[in-house]
């Protein structure tokens, strides 16, 4: 109940906040509610809007900006902020101002690839990338996809997705994101908005913020959208962290998430707009609606929505005329508009789009099956990237007396939905999608738009072939897709294996001579709806029925999100078992590497796999109820304990702990070394001092130094995961806050080390309104996942 305590102090801070536009009537609803198990939040006013700093990297970009939206009329200013119905394969287009060459913007999804078009690459999800624990890695996926983005003329593109976090456990866009552990999703999000802003496109960071559920996340005609109830605390601890890394690395856009943040709608929510990311984050770029998610005019602008999307049908106007309207009459300031235009063409700028970038989404016609011009946008040197992120992702998790890799098997089957590559064409395009869209046909059969909520149950599994990608609007496709069935086939060409496999039955045929049987199941997700439970009878049962047939059943999961696995987890015929995620195009190859040794695994786990649902804290989404369904209301009571946190706290036995994947090889740990930097530290940061994007700069100054040496005990080159956890005094047992990723040959060891800055070191005061260190002792464990650590050692401040 210390959120709760927390949020009720915040309310008496906050409650005579004066809300403007559509979110003040619903809030005065609900004003004067009271009750001993809930807080019905409220999101205290911020203004006015702060202008673009236009400092530190910004700066050029900034003062070029500046000098070219000095030459726009109002008009011009303020219809560059909205969007225009698209004749290319665009998600959005803006208004362009042709008079000064300035063309628009094209902005795309998603942040897993490029959508809805062809001759790009089908790269691996959000999940996929988290389970590889690589900074490396996310920065080369992020450059690669930027460059493909480029070449289609896209200005900007929507991702990378840090919202939502997980905090739903069936939440239906969980595998956008890259992990649970905010720190985690900073750290990789951080390499992912560089790596596509250096290839010369704008990164937009989303969903901007607590956008943790599917269910009620749109208005639905007198329903408004759920409510995101969250402390002071909770906000910065949790979901605003990896959203300040994000900023940190100078992502040009953030998108509002559709839901209501403490009773006000992101999209013009001015304490979250105006103050944590103008304001506390220094953020430089600009604001854009998701889809739809506009549902006031002028009050948007004032609390700091600087675009609209998709199309002129909005409160702004046609053209947004209203915004110029308000102007003349004095309900806006001229420089608030003027900040908007120069935030939007600043970005053009700092991405160098002013210079040599291609013809406005080239190549992607709103139908793909229509003849249009051919724009190859694949770099022939990321393929081996593309491979290398879709083995990365692979995580091992039960490998009884060394049942893979697989040395030559005489006799093989295959078996599962998931084994088989699925149709390419769309078996009937969705409603409100481009004609003949090419995708999936699972991701057909979702009675869902792209953009609007619905009720409708997402699948459990996609049974027309293998998941390389979740659905809706994060998806991605590729050119090709390399299912797991043909490249077993190959592999057994080489090796002169004997192959037998049935992909349809739910109680398949298994010779008694097979040396391995390969079940391949999958766990589908996607926008729209959420989940409706972390397993399913089906999957499980076919993989009962394998095993009981087969003493050396090898199961691959392609999961989009947590998969419980406990109906066959300890039958001793499942000799092995592999959460593969979501790798994109090369997802047979890549299983195969894993299967056939050529590859060790080296994912780790980015979630906690459970073995009960009843163990996870917040299972599935909030639900309006009693005479507060007009308004749904979710109140994140568990405050920064969801996934890891929480059953460390409650002492509860994971299936698989947050963190934990197995390998080939064997690893020990030895040597940890703790060293305070030099210099006194102070445990005190006052806020708003030297705001540089990100946050306060100081924030970022190394108070310590872990070390400790990884030995690969095994046989077997391979990577690890070396993992730094701090317990901070007065909080969680353990919290990430370091990972290394390094190769190790057979016998060999490396040094890992891990700087840890305040910020790690630091937790959020409601009363300092600022970081504070504790004084105390911090206790520091290394390991290779978080209930695996024996390495352990102590800080004191």
């Amino acid at each position: 109940m210390v959120a709760v305590k927390m949020m009720r102090q915040l309310a008496q801070v906050t409650a005579t906040a004066v809300l403007v536009g559509e979110a003040a009537a619903q809030n005065s609803a609900q004003a004067n509610i009271t009750s001993d198990s809930y807080f019905y939040g409220q999101s205290p006013p911020v203004y006015p809007s702060p202008q673009q700093p236009g400092i530190g990297p910004w700066a050029d970009a900034h003062t070029k900006a500046v000098a070219l939206v000095a030459q726009m009329t109002p008009e011009e200013r303020a219809n560059i902020t909205v969007g225009f119905t698209t004749t290319t394969g665009c998600s959005g287009e803006t208004g362009s101002v042709p008079r000064l060459n300035w063309p628009g913007l094209c902005l795309l999804d998603s942040g897993n690839g490029v959508r809805n078009t062809d001759f790009v690459n089908g790269w691996s999800s959000g999940i996929h990338v988290g389970a590889s624990f690589n900074r490396n890695l996310s920065y080369e996926r992020a450059f690669y996809m930027g460059g493909e983005f480029k070449t289609k003329g896209v200005h900007v593109a929507l991702g990378p997705a840090i919202g939502p976090l997980g905090r739903v456990a069936e939440g239906g866009r969980n595998w956008e994101g890259f992990s649970v552990d905010p720190y985690l999703s900073g750290q990789l999000v951080y390499e992912s908005v560089k790596g596509i802003q250096e290839a010369g496109v704008t990164a937009t960071t989303k969903h901007f913020i607590a956008n943790e559920q599917e269910l009620n996340r749109n208005p639905i005609r007198e329903v408004a959208s759920l409510s995101s109830n969250i402390d002071d605390k909770t906000m910065h601890e949790t979901y605003l962290w990896p959203f300040a890394d994000a900023v940190r690395a100078g992502t040009g856009a953030i998108m509002c998430s559709y839901n209501r943040i403490n009773n006000s709608y992101a999209s013009q929510n001015s304490k979250l707009l105006n103050g944590l990311l103008k304001t506390e984050l220094g953020f430089e770029g600009f604001v854009v609606t998701d889809w739809g998610a506009q549902h006031t005019g002028i009050a948007s602008a004032l609390a700091g929505l600087d675009m609209v999307m998709p199309n002129s049908r909005n409160y702004w106007g046609p053209n947004a005329g209203n915004l110029t309207i308000a102007v003349n009459n004095g309900s806006m300031e001229d420089s608030r508009l003027t900040d908007m235009a120069v935030r939007i063409v600043a970005s053009w700028y700092q991405m160098g789009q002013d210079e040599d970038f291609p013809e406005l989404g080239v190549g992607m016609p709103r139908n793909i099956l229509a003849p249009h011009a051919i724009v190859d946008a694949r770099n022939p040197v990321a393929s081996p990237i593309v491979l290398r992120s879709a083995l990365e992702g692979h995580v091992l998790v039960k490998n009884v007396n060394n049942t893979l890799p697989l040395n030559k098997p005489k006799i093989i089957g295959v078996f599962g939905y998931d084994a088989p590559a699925p149709s390419r064409y769309n078996v009937g395009a969705q409603s409100g999608d481009t004609p003949n869209r090419w995708q999936f046909g699972y991701d057909s059969v979702l009675n869902y738009l792209g953009f609007l909520s619905t009720t409708a149950p997402a699948p459990p599994f996609a049974a027309n072939g293998t998941l390389t990608s979740g659905g809706g609007s994060g998806a991605a496709l590729g050119a090709y897709i390399s299912a797991p069935l043909d490249a077993i086939q190959q592999q057994a060409y080489l090796d002169g294996t004997q192959v037998y496999w049935d992909t349809i039955s739910a109680n398949p045929l298994v010779n008694g001579a097979t040396d391995a049987c390969l079940v391949f199941i999958n766990a589908f997700a996607s926008e729209g709806p959420d989940r409706t439970a972390l397993y399913d009878d089906y999957s499980d049962a076919l993989v009962q029925n394998v095993a009981a047939n087969c003493s050396n059943t090898i199961v691959t999961i392609h999961n989009a999100g947590i998969r419980l696995i406990d109906q066959w987890i300890e039958n001793p015929n499942v000799t092995a078992v592999i959460f593969a995620h979501l790798p994109g195009q090369d997802s047979g190859r890549a299983a195969v590497q894993i299967l056939y040794g050529l590859e060790s695994p080296s994912g780790k786990l980015p979630y906690t796999v459970a073995k009960n649902e009843s163990d996870y804290n917040v299972l599935k989404p909030d639900q309006p109820t009693g005479q507060y369904q007009r308004f749904p209301q979710g109140d994140f009571i568990e405050g920064v304990y969801h996934d890891y946190r929480d059953f460390d706290r409650k002492n509860i036995t994971p299936r698989y702990e947050f963190g934990f994947g197995l390998s080939y090889t064997t690893f020990e740990f030895a040597d940890l070394s703790v060293a305070k930097a030099d210099g006194a530290v102070s445990t005190y940061l006052p806020p708003g001092s030297n705001i540089i994007e990100g946050g306060v700069a100081s924030l970022h100054d190394v108070l310590a130094r872990v070390t400790a040496v990884v030995h690969n005990t095994g046989d077997v080159d391979a990577m690890e995961v070396a993992q730094l956890y701090v317990g901070i005094p007065g909080g969680p047992v353990r919290q990430l806050r370091g990972f290394e990723k390094v190769s190790i040959a057979a016998g060999d060891s490396a040094t890992v080390s891990f700087d840890l800055v305040r910020k790690d070191l630091s937790e959020w005061s409601v009363e300092e309104q600022s970081w504070v260190l504790q004084e105390g002792n911090y206790n520091v464990y290394v390991g290779s996942s978080s209930r695996d650590l024996p390495l352990t050692g102590t800080l004191t401040f």
